[in-house]
């Protein structure tokens, strides 16, 4: 067994028309044991910017909390709110620090990306445990459900996607791909971020 699969869980972000959005399932488990239905993987960096972190639980609250402390650092220093790609290059250097003992987390990040025009547009990406970037102009996934989320996520994703719809499309993808792996579901959390609000909702799931 891989130690990532040890308390399960997944995480897909996907993009829109001018809005994104990112979700994952609330499952804590230690194998095919489950201890919990109300795990946060998905947190709130700033307003734009939202991270997934599925993988090991004892990690997951590490690295929140190196996060945290590095994105407070940054806005002290450069008084001013981090962007999406920035952030994403803090994860990856962060996983890339700690490559030879790493963290067993494969962080998915979501947000709103300012252009030089002022504009917001969506902006995803993942890494790999040791902070290899992957960027997509569709979405992303990682977690034990990968598999499935993939295939699901490709038949279902339209480009831009209005916000109803795309948390429509995402709900979907997530609660039929879990509900063909044993180490995630439980119910699910999924959050769209538009131009001028976030929305957050929960999801009921299988809980067997």
């Amino acid at each position: 067994m891989s130690i990532m699969q040890m308390n399960g869980g997944s995480v897909i972000a996907m993009v829109g028309k001018d809005c994104v959005a990112i979700a994952s399932d609330l499952r804590l488990g230690n194998q095919s044991l489950g201890i919990s239905s109300k795990f946060e993987k998905i947190f709130p960096m700033t307003d734009r910017v939202y991270v997934g972190l599925p993988g090991l639980a004892t990690d997951v609250t590490t690295l929140h909390q190196q996060f945290r402390y590095r994105l407070n650092m940054y806005t002290i220093k450069e008084e001013r709110e981090i962007e999406p790609e920035t952030f994403a290059h803090l994860v990856s250097s962060t996983l890339y620090e700690k490559r030879f003992g790493p963290y067993f987390i494969e962080p998915v990040i979501a947000g709103l990306q300012k252009t030089p025009s002022g504009d917001l547009k969506p902006y995803i990406a993942a890494t790999d445990l040791i902070g290899c970037l992957n960027f997509a102009k569709d979405f992303v996934v990682a977690g034990t459900a990968s598999d499935k989320l993939f295939g699901v996520a490709e038949g279902l994703w339209e480009p831009d996607l209005e916000p109803e719809d795309l948390f429509e499309t995402i709900a979907q993808t997530l609660l039929n791909a879990v509900d063909r792996d044993a180490y995630s579901g439980w119910g699910a959390v999924v959050y769209v971020l538009t131009k001028d609000k976030v929305i957050k909702r929960e999801l009921k799931g299988r809980m067997d």
